[in-house]
């Protein structure tokens, strides 16, 4: 069951979303300058978008929500798929993007400006199954190298956080996973879910209970679009109330991420 929300509220939730006003127009041309939508997915954090390998057809929460808010601004909406976080922050520089779905952190607050969260998920540890090493705390030690995805939100807050064991980085989150077991490696950090699918299959390995990080997935916009800013942030709040994110969550079968509590103010 998602959790933070009442599954109760379901389609005549959804319903009611869908009859909300059209944005204005002075946000429309912020929010979509082109006359078109282009919202970046992360493909690669599978809570929030996955992509069909056969079809390269996107769905998940944040897909959901890109195609609900470009039916609201009455603009088409053009999805732009990465297989990083990294690499949608990277392209915000570019102006490859108008909104984008990604987690919080200070440093990629500098270039994008972020609603409050809409999601929370948890970055965590997979370690060997005869590790010696069993809390959160006790994998900064040294000698403990850990694998983690380049420029993930988790790569981001460790590279602040860890002080004596070494990060050890693969391009994408998979990648990471990948060069924990080929190496190796004592540790592999990573989103939740994912590794704990992976240690399902994979009984060498296990998950160490707690996390090391609360991971804040938002939208975001790029810095100076202040009217986009002010929209994205009431319809974040919107689509969390309404029930629209946590039925999103289930169609995409996320049972253990939670809906973000509303922003303080809201």
């Amino acid at each position: 069951m998602i959790k933070g929300v009442g599954w109760l509220f379901g389609l005549g939730l959804l319903m009611s979303a869908a009859a909300a006003d059209p944005a204005a127009p002075e946000a429309v041309k912020d929010l979509a300058p082109t006359g078109r939508l282009r919202a970046a997915i992360n493909y690669g954090n599978p809570v929030l978008a996955q992509r069909d390998a056969a079809t390269g057809e996107l769905r998940g929460v944040s897909v959901d929500l890109a195609r609900e808010l470009g039916r609201r601004l009455g603009t088409p909406v053009d999805l732009v798929p990465f297989d990083t976080a990294g690499k949608v922050a990277d392209a915000a520089k570019a102006g490859a993007w108008d909104v984008a779905f990604l987690a919080i952190d200070p440093l990629r607050a500098e270039e994008i400006a972020f609603t409050a969260p809409y999601v929370i998920i948890e970055g965590t540890y997979m370690v060997p199954a005869e590790s010696a090493l069993r809390g959160i705390e006790e994998v900064d030690r040294e000698g403990v190298r850990i694998a983690v995805g380049q420029k993930s939100a988790y790569d981001l807050y460790l590279t602040r956080a860890i002080k004596r064991a070494t990060l050890v980085r693969a391009p994408t989150s998979q990648a990471a996973i990948e060069l924990f077991v080929r190496e190796k490696l004592e540790a592999a950090a990573g989103v939740k879910q994912p590794l704990v699918q992976f240690a399902a299959a994979n009984p060498g390995v296990r998950v160490i209970e707690g996390r090391f990080m609360a991971i804040e997935q938002a939208m975001g916009t790029p810095k100076g679009r202040q009217v986009a800013l002010a929209y994205l942030r009431r319809y974040v709040e919107e689509m969390k109330a309404s029930g629209f994110v946590a039925e999103a969550l289930a169609r995409s079968h996320q049972p253990d991420a939670t809906v973000a509590p509303a922003a303080k103010g809201e």
